[in-house]
Formats: structure tokens, C-alpha cells, sequence
């Protein structure tokens, strides 16, 4: 009977110990297993093989500070399993000196992910620590090259350096930092009170710019829409001129046909009478003249130094007068 109780005694350990040898590492998980102390082996994801008592997960201490809203908590993490996939961590607010010494306030954003487990733990300490340590020391220096002109507008710029600078810094402790950002830049208040204003005088400037730019457009406009009205009209009146100049010749000219026909046919008339054509052309000239003078109230009477040809005029009317049927 005792022996039946050693032998389960001695089962019992046995599957014990078969089962503190099976390990089972999730997906995206890794183990560093040490054998008496030293190194052995990093299991993968799976099911893997160990000699219990001999073979021991070491264990990882980590340190992880945070922003809250009474200031920065810490939080210390005890495990034994190492995750592959890509980590945030949100650094607290920190103060940073510009290059024209202004202290502003800044928290980032860092994404690292780990490539190679045997560094992360034999060659550094605590990685959230330093980590958070080398991105602070970091953006110290890159902030400090730059104004607080330059620090508000090249978030990307010093994203992109501070990646470069922390990427190439913890490629020794196995790590692969893929993204920094920054998420506040928070000046002082009296600093933001003083942008504020630069930017709504900014705003003010370039509205008086755009009015000054619309009226001169306008007064452009409108002068050369007087100038082409100008020039319409003077092309108008141009046109009109001669119009009339043409209507006035066509006049003169058929009022000169209609005087040479009549004078055909006065000569025509006077050639029966073997009278001068021109004299009766005279004569009536001068009635006609009589008649303006006696018309407007004249009372002088203008005789032609030449009264005799008047009168032979005269006389050649009455002949055309006779003849006329």
C-alpha cells in the first residue's frame, strides 16, 4: 500500500512537470527563457517545450508614467511575456525652451514596436523609462533650434526629426520607433493673448488690402467704361457728321440738277425770243431779293449800279411771260 501511494506521488509530480514543460505563447508574443541564470532560448507564438525548475521566464519590470488630471501617475508592470505588436505611449506634458526663449508646454504621441526581444531585456533596463527619457532629452534639442514661430508651424518637420533621432538611438535596446507626434503646443497665456491680436491685426490688414484691390479694379473699370463710352459716342457723332455731310451733299447736288433743268428749259423757252438766258436768271434773283428786303420791313431800296441790264431783265420776262401758254 505505501508503495502505490509513492508511485502515485511520483505520477502525480511526473505530469506536474510535463505540464510546467508545455508553454503556450499567444499570437504576437514572445518569452525569454533563461536556463540556470543564463540565456537560453525566445520562444515564439505556439506551443513550445521547456525543462521546468531549470528553464525559467525572466521577468521584465517596467516603469510607465502618464498624464492625468492632478499630474502625472506611474505605473510600475511585472510580466513575463514581451508583446510584439506596435505600442503607443502618451508622454506627459513638458515644458521646452525655444530658441527666442519662450516656455512652451508639449506632450507627444510615440509608436515603437519591438523587433528584437533578447535587447529589449539584456540592454536596457526599464524601456517605457528610457524611452520617455530619450524623447523628452530630444525634443529639448530640436526644440531649442527652433522659434516659436517655426515650433507652431513644422509639427512636421519636427516629427520627422525626432523619429530619426529616437529610431536610430534605441536601434541598440531592439526597438523600432515608426511614428512620433506631437499632439499640444501650448504657449504661455500672455503669448497667446499676443497671437491672437497679430492674428486678427493680420486679418484686419488683409481685409484692407482686398477692399483697396476692389475699388481700384472698380475705379479701373469704371474709367475705362467712360473711356469707351467716350469713344462710342464719338464714333457716333463721327458717323452722324457724315451722314449729314453726305445727306447734304445728295441735296446740293440734286438741287443743282433740278436749277440745271430748269435753266434748260428756261433757255429752251427764251430761245423763241432770242433772249439771254442769263438775264431773266438775274431778274429773278433780284425779285427775289426785293421780296427778303420788303419782307424783314427794309424801307431803302438798293438800285444795281447796272439798272439798265435790271430793266432789260425785266423786259425779257415779260416777253417769256407773252409766250407762255
Amino acid at each position: 500500500m505505501p508503495e502505490l501511494i509513492v508511485l502515485a506521488i511520483l505520477a502525480l509530480f511526473v505530469i506536474i512537470l510535463l505540464m510546467k514543460g508545455i508553454v503556450i505563447v499567444r499570437q504576437a508574443e514572445t518569452m525569454i527563457i533563461e536556463r540556470l541564470g543564463r540565456y537560453h532560448k525566445t520562444l515564439e507564438s505556439g506551443i513550445n517545450i521547456v525543462i521546468p525548475i531549470i528553464d525559467r521566464p525572466r521577468p521584465i519590470h517596467w516603469r510607465y508614467a502618464r498624464e492625468v488630471r492632478t499630474g502625472t501617475a506611474v505605473t510600475y508592470s511585472l510580466t513575463t511575456r514581451i508583446d510584439l505588436r506596435e505600442s503607443v505611449y502618451d508622454f506627459p506634458r513638458q515644458g521646452v525652451i525655444t530658441r527666442d526663449n519662450v516656455t512652451i508646454e508639449i506632450n507627444a504621441l510615440l509608436y515603437y514596436q519591438v523587433v528584437d526581444p533578447m535587447k529589449v531585456v539584456y540592454e536596457i533596463s526599464n524601456l517605457p523609462d528610457a524611452i520617455q527619457k530619450l524623447t523628452q532629452t530630444t525634443l529639448r534639442n530640436v526644440i531649442g533650434e527652433l522659434d516659436l514661430d517655426e515650433t507652431l508651424t513644422s509639427r512636421d518637420t519636427i516629427n520627422a526629426k525626432l523619429r530619426l533621432i529616437l529610431d536610430e538611438a534605441s536601434n541598440k535596446w531592439g526597438v523600432k520607433v515608426n511614428r512620433v507626434e506631437l499632439q499640444d503646443i501650448l504657449p504661455p497665456k500672455d503669448i497667446q493673448e499676443a497671437m491672437e491680436k497679430q492674428m486678427r491685426a493680420e486679418r484686419d490688414r488683409r481685409a484692407t488690402i482686398l477692399i483697396a484691390e476692389a475699388n481700384k479694379k472698380a475705379a479701373v473699370l469704371e474709367s475705362e467704361g467712360s473711356r469707351e463710352a467716350a469713344i462710342n459716342q464719338a464714333e457716333g457723332e463721327k458717323r452722324a457728321q457724315i451722314l449729314n455731310a453726305e445727306g447734304h451733299a445728295e441735296a446740293r447736288i440734286k438741287i443743282a440738277d433740278a436749277e440745271r433743268e430748269a435753266i434748260q428749259r428756261i433757255a429752251g423757252a427764251l430761245s423763241a425770243t432770242n433772249s439771254d438766258p442769263a438775264q431773266y436768271l438775274i431778274a429773278i434773283r433780284y425779285v427775289d431779293a426785293i421780296k427778303d428786303m420788303a419782307a424783314h420791313g427794309n424801307k431803302t431800296v438798293f438800285m444795281p449800279f447796272e439798272a439798265s441790264g435790271v430793266m432789260g431783265s425785266l423786259g425779257a420776262m415779260k416777253d417769256l411771260w407773252k409766250h407762255t401758254p
